[in-house]
């Protein structure tokens, strides 16, 4: 894992950095993070907001209640439709990053499956990985 990094849009529009290191990384498979991502999942980089700064554009932002009703504010880029990072309501203080949305995804390693009660039947998901019904609390 690296201690900063940094990444982007599609289209090149919308640029991000992180100063800090990533607090927390897995795979959600929640049906919101299903339609947000069009794939089986949302391999989500959690970091500080006081690490995180958007250095080039502004992102379009869509809001929508999360499970526990709390505000979840995904923000993607308008030109291309990249998703990019979101804001978790519940979660003060931490911005969600799209681990596709990173210069080098490489060094992503996710430590756990969740919300895999909404997993699809054709998603094969890493047996090793610990996995919770929903948000482990």
């Amino acid at each position: 894992m690296t201690d900063s990094f940094s990444g982007g849009c599609a289209c090149g529009a919308i640029r991000y950095t992180s100063s800090g290191p990533a607090r927390y990384m897995g795979n959600c498979h929640c049906r919101h993070c299903q339609q947000a991502t069009g794939g089986a999942y949302f391999p989500a980089v959690l970091v500080k907001q006081s690490d995180f700064k958007i250095e080039q554009g502004e992102p379009s932002w869509f809001e929508r209640p999360a499970d526990r009703g709390h505000a979840m504010r995904r923000g993607f880029c308008a030109t291309c439709g990249s998703p990019l990072f979101l804001i978790n309501g519940a979660g003060e203080g931490a911005i969600v990053i799209y681990a596709g949305s990173l210069d080098d995804p490489s060094w992503y390693a996710p430590s756990r499956d969740i919300f895999v009660k909404s997993a699809q039947p054709w998603d094969v998901m890493d047996p090793n990985l610990p996995k919770s019904d929903e948000m482990p609390r």
